[in-house]
């Protein structure tokens, strides 16, 4: 079957073309060109101040661009924010939650905001409560909930009104590990209805976890592909070394001339260089050679958090 040009606008629910934004002096977002498909996880990966939340909150219309174009859920982000925030959920970093209100309340409270009606309302409600699992806790205040279930919450508060795609700015920034995987199968279960899901992360395994990836860096794009796409855009080779003394070893590995460069992970050093097994030698040589003791070299696969890390250094380079 032929697929037309309208097709593919149809499936595509975020749209953006060299989008900016300044503060001052300051450039937030430099150019930024991206496209997200309806009904996949998307992520947003950086630093802090690598441009992530001005994004978001210029593709929610809350932000106005100073240049390019955005098309959220069918409407342009500059002459539409209305309908934008009608069609979307969105979740920033501090979403307030009120304490004094119970989990219903909040859930009533936010479909009162969106407009949702009665009848659409109570069945939202109970939809919510089971889907993320509240409803033994509706009648518990919010700031007598755990971490985990505040998050929920304020997802669950997000969903109220039926958006088409959600945007989440770092959901599971200090949530237990537990909660976080529960967190995540909650966005999961969210596909089956159609929903986009566009997420920030400041955490790796969870950037693993999206169909997508979008890593940024002081307001540029580098690159955007599967997190298994990504990760073969490395070039080099990757060495795990265990050395002491661990300073002295980065030092002296940092300043070789094939290494293009050194992290540290706990006890171990990953090592990202033009490798040959005539570089790994004379790398190891020029290591012993300073009285450093090498206690462990293997060749590794890199994770998304090496290749991000390497793609912000040859930037940098």
């Amino acid at each position: 079957m032929t697929r037309h040009a309208s097709d593919d606008t149809a499936l595509r629910a975020i749209a953006v073309q060299g989008l900016r934004k300044t503060f001052g002096e300051l450039v937030a977002v430099d150019g930024l060109d991206l496209t997200v498909q309806s009904g996949e996880i998307f992520g947003l990966v950086g630093p802090d101040g690598a441009g992530k939340t001005t994004t978001m909150r210029m593709l929610c219309g809350i932000l106005d661009p100073d240049a390019g174009e955005a098309q959220v859920a069918g409407a342009d982000v500059r002459r539409q924010p209305e309908a934008v925030k009608r069609r979307i959920g969105y979740m920033s970093q501090r979403f307030s939650l009120y304490g004094d209100l119970t989990v219903a309340e909040n859930l009533r409270f936010y479909a009162k905001i969106y407009h949702v009606p009665e009848a659409e309302r109570r069945r939202r409600e109970e939809e919510l409560l089971a889907f993320s699992r509240l409803a033994p806790f509706r009648t518990r205040q919010a700031q007598y909930l755990s971490g985990g279930m505040k998050q929920k919450l304020a997802l669950a508060c997000t969903l109220i009104h039926t958006p088409t795609v959600l945007f989440l700015d770092e959901p599971t920034t200090g949530v237990d590990p537990v909660s976080r995987r529960e967190f995540w199968k909650i966005l999961y279960a969210l596909l089956k209805d159609g929903v986009t899901v566009f997420v920030s992360t400041p955490y790796m395994d969870e950037a693993e976890r999206c169909h997508r990836v979008a890593l940024m860096d002081r307001g540029h794009l580098l690159h955007c592909d599967t997190p298994a796409m990504l990760k073969q855009q490395m070039q080099g080779e990757l060495l795990e070394i265990v050395a002491q003394p661990q300073r002295e070893a980065r030092g002296v590995i940092a300043a070789h001339p094939q290494v293009r460069g050194v992290q540290v992970f706990g006890d171990r050093l990953h090592v990202w260089m033009d490798h040959t097994d005539e570089n790994e030698t004379a790398l190891l040589t020029a290591v012993r050679q300073q009285g450093i003791t090498v206690a462990h070299v293997r060749r590794v696969v890199p994770s998304l958090e090496d290749v991000f890390i390497s793609m912000v250094a040859g930037g940098q380079r």
